[in-house]
């Protein structure tokens, strides 16, 4: 994938993480506010004060989530965003983590 197939591919799934993260503000208990500068997603849990971040790093092709249970990388495999560590998919990871820290269980999916 050439740089700028990855960046619009990076651009477009960061967008369709803060509109799911808005959808679910809207239909559920979560209370979380997004920010976005470039290719970097700040998602601010209000409850617990904390941060969860998603930013794309072009170089290696990367999705980078930096969360309190840690840090993960994800490369698209073609229809998904893997693990490089255990292959676990962006959106299940990025579930948990909201979860945990905004005290609120949701399921975010891919669109």
């Amino acid at each position: 994938m050439t740089e700028s197939e990855f960046l619009a591919l990076a651009d477009s799934t960061l967008n369709a993480i803060e509109g799911a993260l808005e959808d679910a503000t809207d239909n559920t208990d979560l209370d979380v506010e997004c920010s976005r500068s470039g290719n970097v997603l700040e998602i601010e849990c209000i409850s617990s004060d904390t941060k969860i971040i998603v930013n794309s790093q072009a170089p290696m092709q990367e999705l980078w989530l930096a969360a309190k249970s840690g840090g993960y990388h994800y490369k698209f495999n073609g229809s998904q965003w893997l693990s490089t560590r255990d292959n676990s998919e962006l959106y299940a990871t990025l579930s948990a983590a909201v979860s945990e820290q905004a005290g609120v269980a949701i399921q975010l999916q891919a669109s």
